[in-house]
């Protein structure tokens, strides 16, 4: 008997990541480091294009810390990498997601 691929998934097509593409990168920090405006400077100094000017950010229950989410378009997994790689570099960027 064989598995059934995921809802919205041709039967036979490869998982996960596929290059090009875009995806939502998301870093987290503390929420008086300005992360919504340095989010987009840091990707852009890496190189890596943003897919839209949309910015969203939540801010902790306590207040310490924002989320910021934006798209980016990747031609592959090296600039994927760079991307993340460079807002872990930032001090006030705890983690990326």
């Amino acid at each position: 008997m064989s598995a059934s691929p995921p809802p919205g998934q041709a039967p036979g097509s490869a998982t996960g990541f596929q290059f090009p593409g875009q995806f939502e990168i998301t870093a987290v920090g503390a929420s008086d480091a300005d992360l919504p405006l340095q989010v987009p400077l840091l990707l852009e100094q890496a190189g890596v294009r943003l897919a839209g000017p949309d910015v969203r950010q939540r801010i902790s229950s306590a207040g310490n810390f924002v989320s910021v989410t934006v798209t980016i378009h990747c031609d592959d997994r090296a600039q994927y990498e760079a991307a993340h790689t460079a807002l872990r570099a930032y001090p006030a960027v705890r983690y990326t997601l």
